[in-house]
């Protein structure tokens, strides 16, 4: 049955390429939908007036009429469609109607006929949906759902999955757009068949997936009501030629060449210099001053010791195997270096000089990309910083240094980025394992990356700038990975990019490159940072908190109006405050003034003494039924920042040591020695931020997505 399906398939769309056609007509259209099971109204093709009253009569009711031309895409701008056409008379009106409409719109288009098509039910019972798919330039075939009918462009409420989809993930997709409510059935109407809608979703999926050359695919408006899920309308559009295929690599072959990138015992440095001002001077200080304990081989034809080390006129007569060549010399000189490197058998090149794709010199950025392929080379950049693998000791960079050891590995597309990130690592003391610039990123990318840092011991969190996807599949597939071992955070910039290149049809017009990113990272398990600071702190608090084991949050704070703002925040970041039974209510009262507030939040008043922070604090901590504690402090004389930070950095202590972890959060409103007190608290495990009630939610936020994506905590684990 699935070969007969894929065959007449197949037949039809080779017909169709051979009238060097990329528009299916309706009536073509019905063949698919019929092959794959996306459920269509009944229909009949009429050549002539007297064919579209006998198919007319054949439908108990109304009907809807329509130009069926392989030279008119959109029916309806050529006036070529009516509904609820009903009665002899009124068929043979509408359908002189539309043929002449059509012939002024298009008047050298071929005129198959017209359809005639059984009308689908409408009222409050009946619900209009869109069903897609859409060939996104980064991730390939995708697909949609939303609200349809009129309502789809003014709105825009849709969502987006990799295709295929299974039957669970299509499901999801009812629950994913901002009127979900509305298939559930609201003011009294009844709730659609939302397994129907879901089987719609999974078909048009696998069609896509089956015949990669099908662009799009729209079925715009399908009728759900509480009895299926009928599309009134399909339209598909074939691609006009083939994506230019990427060369892959597997798992092995990343982690091989990772291993010598990030870990090498030695180091050729490609136009090392001794001239101070010099990008090669300045990588071959940083990897001396660093304390790289491996092999450091300057390669310049012009010198012979560079910084009291031989210098070498080319890659190949340095010495024994070199793991990693960094070039500090200019693009144009690129190509013959590499050269000389793929004939040394060095595994990786780290490109640093700037002139290639980024300024229109694709053809040179070509030629290397071949280069490297054809030695075997894996080549970082070009244009980029150069990368810090601190844990080596290794700094290959023209930057400043930074070699403060920790969990979280830092990635950037943009090298004025990447020394945003290394300001906000040294200003918070956060330790990395790494920081890897990627720039035009010829070759090695973010799915290589996150490959080496998912099995990496030095690396807890991932955090990556990013501006585009060279391929989004293969980065889903390593964030799927990755996600349920480690937390991945992504900042992509351009969120206002223009959209989708096809924009054929309604599905392809809403299918804007921001929309997908969002939803596809999403659905690979990523944390997705709306801004950069945003990134960098997430990056800096995941690896601090514990995971928490369970929903209920609790806020306790000294200050009526912080614990409003905590509320707030915790809303805004999907997360749920307990709802605190009586008992703990009662034991909450117990420790709190008269005129203090027990509840959620629990208001312990702002002159309270340090004594009534730590009692309520080790409640928390205490009673299981609590998962998470967001806490709010107000400096006062009475209970000074430091001596709040003191007391909860001991109470979080001994519950850890006692094998109680939970995630604790903490605002710090007050004079700037709650900045002290913030920095304390977040060095022993309480993620404290001062002036702000956002930042420390917003962290404990991400910390339950994670844990979601990564199936700890009732969601849906990676694929």
């Amino acid at each position: 049955m699935a070969e007969d399906r894929l065959l007449k398939v197949r037949s039809l769309l080779d017909e169709v390429r051979a009238e060097g056609r990329t528009s299916l007509t309706a009536p073509e259209g019905k063949v698919i939908a019929d092959a794959y099971g996306i459920a269509v109204p009944g229909e009949e093709l009429a050549a002539d007036v007297e064919r579209a009253v006998a198919c007319a009569a054949r439908f108990d009711g109304p009907v809807v009429m329509k130009i069926v031309s392989p030279d008119i895409s959109h029916k309806t701008d050529a006036g070529g469609v009516k509904v609820g056409v009903e009665g002899a008379a009124d068929v043979r009106a509408a359908f002189r109607q539309i043929v002449g409409n059509a012939r002024a719109y298009a008047p050298q288009a071929r005129i198959d006929g017209v359809l005639v098509q059984e009308l689908l039910p409408g009222g409050p019972a009946s619900q209009e949906v869109i069903v897609g798919a859409v060939t996104d330039p980064t991730f390939g075939k995708v697909v949609a759902f939303g609200l349809g009918g009129v309502l789809v462009e003014v709105l825009k409420d849709v969502t987006f999955r990799l295709a295929p989809v299974d039957a669970d993930e299509a499901a999801s997709m009812l629950d994913s757009i901002r009127a979900a409510d509305v298939l559930r059935g609201v003011r009294g109407a009844p709730p659609v068949d939302r397994r129907a809608v879901a089987e719609q979703i999974s078909r048009v999926s696998q069609l896509v997936t089956d015949f990669p050359e099908i662009a799009e695919v729209d079925l715009n408006p399908v009728i759900a009501t509480p009895h299926g899920a009928v599309a009134a309308d399909i339209r598909i559009i074939l691609s006009e030629g083939a994506p230019k295929a990427r060369r892959t690599y597997t798992r092995a072959e990343m982690l091989a060449s990772m291993h010598r990138l990030m870990r090498p015992r030695s180091v050729a440095v490609i136009g090392a210099s001794n001239e101070p001002g010099k990008i090669g001077n300045s990588v071959m200080r940083n990897l001396i001053d660093g304390g790289f304990s491996g092999e450091i081989h300057p390669v310049n034809p012009r010198a012979d010791d560079i910084l009291g080390r031989k210098a070498y006129k080319s890659v190949t007569d340095v010495p024994g195997e070199v793991d990693v060549a960094v070039f500090a010399i200019p693009a144009k000189f690129v190509a013959s270096a590499l050269e000389e490197v793929g004939r040394k058998g060095v595994p990786n090149a780290v490109l640093i000089p700037s002139g290639f794709a980024e300024t229109g010199e694709h053809a040179l950025q070509d030629e290397i990309v071949a280069m490297g392929e054809r030695h075997g080379v894996r080549l970082l950049g070009p244009n980029i910083y150069g990368y810090y693998s601190t844990w080596q000791d290794l700094c290959a960079t023209f930057c400043t240094p930074y070699d403060v050891k920790g969990p979280v590995a830092l990635t950037s597309q943009s090298g004025g980025i990447g020394m945003a990130i290394l300001g906000f690592a040294r200003s918070t003391k956060t330790g990395v394992s790494a920081i890897v610039g990627l720039g035009n990123k010829s070759d090695l990318d973010e799915d290589d990356l996150l490959t080496w840092f998912a099995q990496d011991p030095h690396t807890e969190c991932i955090a990556m700038h990013l501006e585009d996807l060279k391929d989004g599949r293969a980065f889903v597939e390593a964030a799927r990975a990755t996600v349920p071992k480690k937390p991945v955070v992504v900042l992509k910039a351009g969120r206002t990019a223009a959209g989708a290149k096809a924009a054929g049809s309604h599905t392809g017009a809403l299918a804007g490159d921001d929309a997908v990113y969002d939803d596809i990272l999403r659905q690979a398990g990523v944390i997705r940072a709306p801004g950069l600071n945003e990134m960098l702190e997430y990056a800096r608090a995941l690896p601090v908190l514990p995971t928490p084991k369970g929903d209920d949050i609790v806020i306790i704070t000294g200050a009526g109006g912080s614990g409003v703002l905590l509320s707030d925040a915790v809303t805004d970041n999907g997360l749920r405050l307990m709802n605190i039974p009586d008992d703990l209510d009662a034991a909450f009262k117990a420790f709190i003034p008269p005129f203090g507030a027990a509840g959620n939040p629990v208001d312990i008043t702002g002159g309270e003494p340090p004594s009534t922070y730590e009692a309520t604090i080790r409640l928390g901590l205490e009673d299981p039924r609590i998962h998470a504690l967001v806490l709010g402090y107000w400096h006062t004389i009475v209970t000074p920042p430091m001596v709040f930070a003191e007391l909860t950095a001991r109470a979080v202590a001994e519950f850890r040591a006692r094998g109680v972890e939970k995630p604790v959060v903490a605002s710090l409103a007050g004079d700037v020695e709650v900045e002290e007190a913030c920095q304390y608290l977040f060095e022993r495990g309480v993620v404290a931020y001062p002036y702000t009630t956002e930042k420390p939610v917003a962290a404990l936020g991400a910390k339950y997505r994670w844990a979601r994506a990564a199936g700890l905590l009732g969601g849906r684990p990676m694929r």
